[in-house]
């Protein structure tokens, strides 16, 4: 039992590196829509900077939910009085790219 409970774990840990966050393709993602615009991410610019935004929302199991409805929709008051324009125009896809990699602390790799 306790050889499974191992190969188990070592199975888990091989499959979350693989899902990680591709970093280069988020910052692209980020780049062509305008989000660095206004988001960096180590420090405040217009809106919160990336590691603040991840910080707060760690160990949220519902943060990928949240985010990816704000950024889709935009919206205001979470940060402070400016508010986020709408990006509508991103696919699922792409979005979930990107909001991943900002829960991951906006990793450069």
């Amino acid at each position: 039992m306790k050889q499974f409970v191992i190969a188990t774990l070592m199975l888990a840990c091989a499959a979350s590196a693989n899902a990680a966050v591709d970093a280069a393709k988020a910052q692209e993602i980020a780049n062509k829509n305008a989000c660095m615009g206004c988001h960096q991410v180590d420090k405040k610019l217009v809106g919160p900077a990336y590691k603040d935004v991840a910080a707060k929302y760690k160990g949220d199991k519902n943060a990928l939910a949240t985010l990816t409805k704000k950024v889709k929709g935009g919206g205001s008051g979470v940060w402070g009085p400016i508010p986020m324009p709408a990006n509508a125009g991103l696919s699922d896809a792409d979005l979930k790219t990107v909001v991943e990699w900002v829960l991951a602390g906006a990793p450069a790799k």
